[in-house]
C-alpha cells in the first residue's frame, strides 16, 4: 500500500508531536543547515506551503549517515525523536507554490494597521519588555493588559489547562485579574512604547469602579499617546462585584460606562463584550449606541476544570481551594464565531468595527474570525503556550492563502462567509449527501462502524473478510459522523441527491 496515502496523517501527528524547542537542538545539529524547527513549525500551525518551500528541491536527507537531527531531539529523550528525515521526504512529495505580493495592511477604527494580528489584552503583554518584542517580531499591535486605578492582589497559582488523551492543551483557565503595575508604572510603558514602536498601535484596555473613573482612566491613558482605548466590560473573574463581567450583562452600565469613556477621549473606543451572556448584541448595541466605535469579543468564558479525585478542589489549586475563572483557548472558538456572526448579522451592528478573540493559533483561524466581519485579530492562549514566534506563521501563512486564492489584500475576504449562515429553517432539507469510501485507503479500524452503530443509524457494517465499511443506503441519513471520526481521511462527502419517500426522517 501507498505511504503516501497517509502522509498527511502521519504528518500532522509527527508535527504535534515536536516540543517546539526555544533554539531548537535539531536546527543546530544539523550540517546542512535546514532550518527544522520552523518547516515543523510552519506545518504544525497550518502554513503547510511556508514548510514546503523552506526545503530545497535534492533534500539532503537521504545522504546523511548519522542523522544527528535525531540524535539531539529532545522528545527522544521522552519516547521517540521527531522522525524528521521520513517526515521531510513526504513533505517534498508536495509542490512548491510561489507567494506573490499580497497586502495585509488593514485600517481598524479609521487606524491604520500594518496586519490584522494583535497581542490581547493579558499577560502576553503586559510591560514594556514583552510588548517591544512582540512588535520587532511583526505583530501590528497590542491591547495592553487592563489598567485600574487599583493593583489587584493575585494568587498563586492563576493558570490549569484542560487536557483531552494525547493533547495536552485543548483549553485554558485562568483567574489572573487586571495588571499588577501601578497606574504610573502603565502610563510609562504607554509613553516608551509610542516612542520607540510610533507605527505601531497600542489599545489601552481600562477598567474603572465608577463612572468618574472610566473618564478618569479614558483622559489619561489618551495623554499617555494610546491609539485606540478598550473597554473592559467582560472579565469573569474579578475579586469585587460590579466590575468586569458585571458590567458587561447590563446593557445600561455598559452604555452608561461608555458614555463617561468617550468624555475623557477623542480616540476610538472599543467596547469589550463577555460571552457569559445569551445575546451579546444586547449590551454590544447598546455600548455603540453610546459612542462605541467598535466592540472587542469575546472574552473568557466562566468555568471550573479538573475537580480532583483525592482532594475534591478543581484547578488552579489555591491553597486548597478555587474560584470560578475564565476559559480559553482552542475550544473556545466556534463559541466566539457563533458571536462574531450573530453581531455583524444584526441590523444595528452590521457596519460596527469588530476585534475579534478567542481560540486563534494559526492564520486559518484567524481567516474564519475576519470570513465573518473581523477587520481586526487578538491573540492570548496560543502565545502563551507557544511564544510570540507564532506571528511568523500567521503572516505567512495569511499570504499563502491570498495569493494562491486570487486576493491582492485582507481586506477582501472581510465579511465573505456571512451570506452562508443562515436561520435552520431555510436549510436545504429535501436531499442527502451520502459518504464517500475510499477502500484503498481504508485500513478497516472499524472506528466508522462503531461511531454509526452506537451513535447513529446502524447504516454500515464490516466486511467479514477485509474489515471495510460496507453501507446502507436505505438506512444512512447522510449525518457525516462517520467521515469525522475516521482517523485516516478515507471517507469524504460524495454526490447530494434527491431523498426517497420513505428516507428516515432523522
Amino acid at each position: 500500500m501507498d505511504k503516501l496515502l497517509y502522509k498527511e496523517t502521519s504528518l500532522l501527528e509527527e508535527a504535534g508531536g515536536c516540543l517546539l524547542c526555544h533554539e531548537a537542538p535539531c536546527t543546530k545539529a544539523c550540517p546542512y543547515e535546514l532550518e527544522i524547527d520552523k518547516v515543523i513549525r510552519s506545518y504544525r500551525f497550518e502554513n503547510i506551503f511556508g514548510a514546503i518551500n523552506r526545503l530545497p528541491e535534492a533534500l539532503p536527507c537521504s545522504s546523511c549517515v548519522d542523522k544527528p537531527c535525531l540524535s539531539a531531539c529532545l522528545k527522544g529523550k521522552i519516547n521517540a525523536p521527531v522522525p524528521i528525515p521520513d517526515m521531510f521526504e513526504k513533505l517534498t512529495s508536495y509542490e512548491k507554490v510561489e507567494k506573490e505580493e499580497v497586502d495585509l495592511s488593514i485600517d481598524f477604527c479609521g487606524i491604520p494597521c500594518e496586519n490584522p494580528f494583535f497581542l490581547s489584552s493579558s499577560v502576553v503583554g503586559s510591560n514594556y519588555e514583552m510588548v517591544a518584542k512582540a512588535f520587532d517580531m511583526g505583530w501590528a499591535g497590542v491591547a495592553f493588559k487592563t489598567i485600574g486605578t487599583f493593583v489587584p492582589k493575585e494568587v498563586s497559582p492563576r493558570f490549569d489547562a484542560l487536557r483531552k488523551e494525547a493533547l495536552p492543551f485543548v483549553g485554558f483557565k485562568n483567574i489572573e485579574q487586571i495588571s499588577d503595575h501601578t497606574l504610573e508604572e502603565n502610563l510609562a510603558f504607554i509613553r516608551d512604547l509610542k516612542r520607540d514602536y510610533p507605527t505601531k498601535i497600542f489599545v489601552a484596555s481600562i477598567m474603572g469602579q465608577t463612572e468618574e473613573e472610566w473618564t478618569y482612566l479614558a483622559k489619561i491613558v489618551t495623554e499617555a499617546g494610546a491609539d485606540i482605548i478598550e473597554c473592559n466590560f467582560s472579565c469573569p473573574h474579578m475579586a469585587s462585584n460590579g466590575l468586569g463581567s458585571d458590567v458587561g450583562q447590563n446593557p445600561e452600565l455598559v452604555a452608561a460606562y461608555t458614555k463617561a469613556v468617550k468624555k475623557g477621549t477623542h480616540l476610538p473606543v472599543l467596547a469589550k463584550m463577555t460571552p457569559n451572556i445569551g445575546n451579546m448584541e444586547i449590551p454590544a448595541l447598546a455600548a455603540v449606541e453610546a459612542g462605541a466605535d467598535g466592540i472587542a469579543a469575546i472574552n473568557t468564558i466562566k468555568s471550573i476544570m479538573n475537580v480532583d479525585t483525592d482532594s475534591f478542589v478543581s484547578g488552579p489549586f489555591v491553597s486548597g481551594k478555587t474560584s470560578v475563572g475564565g476559559y480559553s483557548g482552542k475550544a473556545v472558538k466556534p463559541i466566539a464565531l457563533r458571536f462574531i456572526h450573530t453581531m455583524k448579522t444584526h441590523p444595528g451592528l452590521t457596519h460596527t468595527p469588530i476585534s475579534g478573540m478567542g481560540g486563534i493559533e494559526s492564520w486559518k483561524d484567524a481567516f474564519e474570525f475576519m470570513a465573518l466581519g473581523c477587520e481586526n485579530i487578538q491573540v492570548t492562549t496560543s502565545v502563551m503556550q507557544y511564544g510570540y514566534r507564532i506571528i511568523d506563521d500567521m503572516i505567512e501563512g495569511m499570504k499563502y492563502y491570498l495569493s494562491t486564492h486570487g486576493y491582492k489584500s485582507v481586506k477582501e475576504i472581510v465579511g465573505k462567509a456571512l451570506v452562508h449562515t443562515i436561520p435552520a429553517d431555510e436549510l436545504e432539507r429535501d436531499s442527502i449527501c451520502y459518504p464517500k469510501f475510499d477502500r484503498n485507503q481504508c485500513v478497516g479500524c472499524g472506528r466508522c462502524y462503531i461511531s454509526c452503530y452506537d451513535g447513529g443509524h446502524q447504516a454500515l457494517r464490516q466486511d467479514k473478510d477485509t474489515k471495510k465499511p460496507i453501507m446502507d443506503g436505505k438506512k444512512c441519513v447522510g449525518c457525516h459522523l462517520c467521515l469525522l471520526v475516521c482517523p485516516v481521511g478515507a471517507i469524504s462527502a460524495g454526490t447530494r441527491v434527491k431523498k426517497r419517500e420513505n428516507q428516515p426522517a432523522n
